[in-house]
């Protein structure tokens, strides 16, 4: 078990570092629990999602100048009050991004709380992530934010920028905590930043110390999503968790990061889940775009990553390479989309397809030409009828309508609140059919969805490092400029990609089983705006080659089936970890904010991938499925 020391810098020191929250509605205990533990050096936490920048950067761009600032996340408070005295007992340091648009009213707010509780922790903060001023100078000056998933020019979007933020890194956590903070607020940092800012103070590296910024990149990348990586989420769950009665109280993931930047992905004793290689490997995959890795402070190569498993519920990771950051950074710019809202019909038994059509044709007949007030106007139905099904539920299906649109008052979100028979709306056009629909014409009867909720648009771009105001506000009333990074490095907007060399032919392992790919695949998916990631990785050495041999672009686009948007499509692979990881351009449907799809998040992709059928080689089936 590491200790703690005494001395920042010395080579015999491992830093703790514990995630304590992967989103605002993770499991409250974890700061609790994690605050009374010595030897854990460092708290850190993610609250901040694409979707929440958006509510929060609204909330602080429409408010009245004179309003209260309110827009971060309150749950961070609530978390921290049954820590703070063991927190400051333990001499821990606290780092988070819950500030989210108002760090400086968040650090407030703590300040008082520290002093509430009769200690003398030292609360700063750190600001600059709103770049909305230098974004629009340089929109008005003629840059065009070409979108990172698609490409697409800015001009093209066909909404009005509302806000902008930035994704700083960790410097000026690691400032804050050089000059004496325990706790530190942050806006939008990436969601590694806080564990790069740790390590750097901790281990006092400098800004050019790229291998030792791109371990802790890394690690920062594996811990941020709380339990992910120790169970959560994991395809392996039916054997390894499930039958093991070991899944309802994972524990949250620590970080034991060496002086050179090694390091160990572990979990707390006490608690359940699991820390292996697959959970490990699992979690190294999700939501990254191509073998680089881009941060603020460094850009870590992930296609040389090694794991091996050192005891129980003990990961080492090696093989990271560092090199400089580039001299951009991402920025995600939200601005309002309209107005959102969806109607669902219950379809049984026989005919779906023509029930489906009939509910469709009927429905757009009813809007007339008020269908061209709709951006977005999908009719899709979700599940299928067995043969002979066995009960009613099973021979059910759901019918969704779902709408989009900037005219408040076809959503019934206007003047008129509500759905009227005698007012024209959405809601109105699809159920006025109702008496001359389909047989067993049954719609959801909860009307409040038929209603028009706010949505926005988020857009995905880089920006310039060296226009940006990084600060730390410290406890004691200084406020430090963070610089930009001076030691960068241009890369290609378009990371390598690659089908595998030299592919063996399926025969080469003899006889085969037809088989669902997921039966000895382990994977994950995830979004980046728009994006989606797929990473899919086998269990055992002699598998790579088949993997690998497998799964070309090609062949996923065959898997993908109706679910393939003609879009590009990048693959490298991590050999060490048996692995073959893809890029999705643009599949997601504008991303969570705005997405039409039941999977905004893209974490299905993976479950649908893994359901689909190929020819498993019969001597690595008969080791038992996943």
């Amino acid at each position: 078990m590491a200790t703690k020391g005494t001395v920042n810098g010395s080579s015999k020191r491992v830093m703790r570092i514990a995630g304590v929250s992967g989103g605002v509605f993770d499991r409250f205990r974890a700061m609790e629990d994690l605050a009374k533990d010595p030897t854990i050096d460092v708290l850190f936490g993610d609250w901040i999602s694409e979707i929440s920048m958006t509510f929060r950067g609204n909330e602080r761009a429409s408010r009245q100048p004179d309003a209260e600032q309110v827009a971060f996340e309150m749950s961070f408070v609530a978390m921290l009050k049954p820590a703070i005295e063991n927190i400051a007992k333990n001499k821990q340091k606290v780092a988070v991004n819950a500030g989210s648009c108002d760090p400086e009213a968040l650090a407030k707010i703590v300040q008082q709380l520290v002093k509430d509780y009769d200690t003398d922790l030292k609360v700063s903060w750190v600001t600059g992530d709103d770049v909305t001023e230098q974004f629009k100078d340089m929109l008005k000056n003629g840059d065009k934010f070409p979108s990172l998933p698609s490409d697409t020019t800015i001009d093209q979007w066909g909404v009005e920028p509302l806000c902008a933020q930035a994704y700083l890194g960790g410097v000026g956590i690691a400032e804050a905590l050089r000059r004496g903070a325990d706790i530190v607020i942050c806006g939008r940092v990436a969601d590694a930043a806080p564990v790069v800012g740790a390590a750097m103070w901790y281990h006092n590296w400098g800004r050019g110390d790229f291998t030792q910024l791109a371990y802790a990149l890394v690690a920062g990348h594996l811990l941020e999503c709380s339990s992910y990586v120790t169970g959560g989420y994991y395809t392996g769950f039916k054997k390894e968790l499930v039958l093991t009665n070991n899944f309802t109280n994972c524990g949250f993931p620590i970080g034991e990061i060496e002086a050179d930047g090694q390091f160990v992905i572990t979990k707390e004793e006490t608690a359940g889940g699991i820390v292996n290689v697959q959970t490990v490997t699992a979690q190294l995959l999700y939501e990254i775009q191509g073998p680089l890795y881009y941060n603020s402070d460094v850009t870590a190569r992930f296609d040389q990553i090694k794991l091996v498993q050192e005891a129980p519920n003990r990961v080492r990771v090696t093989g990271v390479v560092g090199s400089p950051p580039p001299p951009t950074t991402k920025i995600g710019v939200t601005a309002k989309g309209g107005w959102q809202a969806e109607v669902h019909f219950f379809l049984t038994g026989l005919d779906i397809v023509e029930k489906a059509e009939l509910i469709k044709i009927q429905t757009l007949e009813s809007m007339g030409d008020y269908r061209k007030e709709f951006q977005t106007l999908s009719f899709n139905v979700t599940g299928s009828v067995p043969m002979n099904p066995k009960n009613q539920a099973s021979a059910t299906v759901d019918l969704r309508i779902f709408a989009q649109s900037r005219n408040a008052d076809l959503m019934s979100a206007g003047t008129h609140k509500g759905v009227a028979p005698d007012t024209p709306s959405f809601g109105k056009w699809c159920i006025e059919n109702c008496l001359q629909g389909y047989p067993g014409g049954t719609p959801a009867m909860d009307l409040r969805q038929s209603i028009g909720k706010p949505f926005f648009e988020y857009w995905v771009a880089l920006f310039p490092q060296d226009k940006i105001n990084h600060e730390l506000h410290t406890f004691d009333g200084e406020t430090i400029s963070i610089p930009a990074p001076t030691n960068t490095k241009v890369y290609p907007r378009q990371q390598e990609s690659y089908d595998t060399p030299s592919p063996l032919p399926p025969n080469t392992w003899g006889d085969t089983i037809r088989a669902p790919l997921g039966h000895i695949v382990h994977g994950r998916s995830g979004d980046k705006s728009s994006d989606c990631n797929l990473g899919l990785f086998v269990r055992n050495a002699d598998e790579w080659d088949w993997l690998r041999s497998l799964l070309s672009v090609g062949k996923l686009r065959e898997l993908l089936e109706e679910e393939d948007k003609g879009k590009k499509i990048d693959r490298f692979e991590i050999p060490a970890l048996f692995a073959v990881h893809f890029l999705l351009r643009d599949h997601l449907d504008r991303g969570a904010n705005s997405s039409s799809t039941y999977d905004i998040l893209g974490k299905n992709v993976c479950e649908y991938i893994r359901c689909k059928l190929v020819d498993i080689p019969k001597v690595f089936y008969d080791r038992g499925t996943i």
